[in-house]
């Protein structure tokens, strides 16, 4: 069999391999090794269309379960997660569907008012993007920045595709519409600088696809407690891994999933744990925004080392 690519395989051109035990040491501030965040996906989906997780067999249109599953999300879950947040003084990178605007603003400015960093996500995760003509992508990515700076104030500085979902030239669109940092790749536990097409560069912050309630839970069927266990073991790993290396560790959540009682109580245990290590020092608990006005500083104070 002649091989399809004989010789180099195709690339994407946007950074070349770097093992990560052979690159520039840094800090991050109060001298942590160690930066944590949460990314609290809260979304919106179209009723009795497209793409969206199912708890059970996807049914004919309009699909009640899945839908209704789903919703309880922003109508209960959310809210109980905030709570939880609240209690342990923890902040977020909340992932916004613009459609959210529409049908609940009430829970996007739940997380204005606490702070948190609002991060853009799509205008409904019943949609992807990657298959998409350029035009349509620019002006997704344009009108939602648009309407967060509208409806919260604050232009989103990153952006997570609503399943993940990229054309070739998803970057390039992102510096050219604003944003400073995809949370798309998930190839990295530092942060990753990505050429673009008109010679600027954008950050890519780690975004987990493990350390991840959907994956986990819908995909692999994980128990709550055994989640729970898990992001308690990643991150005592990741805090041991980084005296060598200083790291990031995300938390990807989706409150239709963790906020469900039985589930919260168990990530209630885990949070707690994270926030003890903050409490000490050990770490620095913060969004995937200050992660990448972090590494812009140091981008510009150490040019030869993160060029």
């Amino acid at each position: 069999m002649t091989a399809c690519w004989p010789g180099r395989l195709p690339t994407h051109g946007r950074f070349g391999y770097s093992p990560i035990t052979r690159r520039p040491d840094y800090a991050w501030p109060n001298g942590a090794r160690l930066a944590v965040y949460i990314g609290f996906n809260i979304e919106h989906f179209a009723f009795g269309d497209g793409l969206g997780a199912c708890i059970g067999p996807a049914s004919p249109q309009p699909d009640v379960l899945n839908h209704g599953w789903r919703e309880y999300g922003n109508r209960v879950g959310a809210w109980r997660c905030l709570e939880l947040f609240d209690a342990l003084a923890l902040p977020a990178g909340a992932l916004v569907n613009t459609a959210l605007y529409d049908h609940c603003p009430e829970l996007v400015q739940a997380c204005v008012a606490r702070g948190d960093e609002l991060i853009g996500h799509g205008h409904s995760n019943a949609e992807r993007q990657g298959a998409w003509d350029e035009a349509h992508e620019r002006a997704l990515l344009s009108g939602c920045r648009e309407r967060m700076q509208r409806e919260s104030g604050q232009a989103p500085a990153g952006w997570l595709s609503p399943w993940i979902s990229e054309s070739a030239v998803t970057p390039d669109l992102l510096a050219e519409t604003g944003y400073g940092y995809t949370l798309n790749w998930c190839h990295d536990d530092q942060p990753v600088r990505m050429r673009t097409r008109g010679g600027s560069s954008i950050w890519s912050v780690p975004y987990p696809q493990e350390l991840n309630d959907i994956p986990m839970i819908v995909g692999r069927l994980m128990d709550a407690r055994d989640f729970s266990a898990m992001v308690v073991d990643n991150f005592d790993e990741m805090r041991e891994q980084s005296r060598a290396q200083p790291l990031v560790m995300g938390l990807a959540l989706h409150p239709y999933i963790v906020g469900q009682p039985y589930r919260l109580r168990h990530l209630r245990t885990a949070l707690a744990h994270l926030a003890r290590a903050r409490d000490r020092g050990d770490i620095w608990f913060t969004t995937p925004g200050a992660i990448a006005s972090h590494m812009q500083q140091l981008a510009a104070d150490r040019p030869a080392d993160f060029a």
